[in-house]
């Protein structure tokens, strides 16, 4: 099942054929597309909506990228100091949290991919916190 970026609903959905009859106007009426110009809309809301998502699938990429970097960068730090072996251990592990949430970003995945972001935020600051 794919997530969409957007949480309207589709106008698009059409109604089975109705039988149609001299009396009823109304639904013969209802059922004809509207024929107002709103393509153009239409159009731009698409293009608008491909453009969220893609801005949505770099930003995942970005920030697991940086949010990676910081957590080996930490757990190296930690590593060669005098803190316990559960610190660094946890800076890498939510680095690699992180680095999984980048890779789903880039598949599309966003809000897996923020979810996973702030599990592996969680767990370098589990890691900061028994320092």
């Amino acid at each position: 099942m794919r997530a969409r970026t957007d949480s309207d609903t589709q106008d698009d959905i059409h109604v089975g054929p109705q039988a149609e009859t001299a009396g009823t106007t109304e639904a013969a009426d209802a059922a004809e597309p509207d024929d107002t110009g709103d393509d153009a809309d239409d159009d731009t809301d698409e293009e608008h909506g491909t453009e969220d998502a893609r801005r949505a699938r770099w930003t995942a990429i970005g920030t697991g990228a940086l949010l990676t970097l910081a957590g080996l960068a930490a757990s190296l730090l930690r590593l060669t100091g005098s803190a316990p072996a559960f610190v660094p251990a946890a800076y890498a592990l939510g680095a690699a949290v992180c680095a999984l949430a980048a890779l789903l970003g880039s598949r599309g995945r966003t809000r897996r991919a923020l979810w996973l972001l702030i599990a592996g935020v969680m767990v370098m600051a589990i890691g900061d916190q028994a320092d």
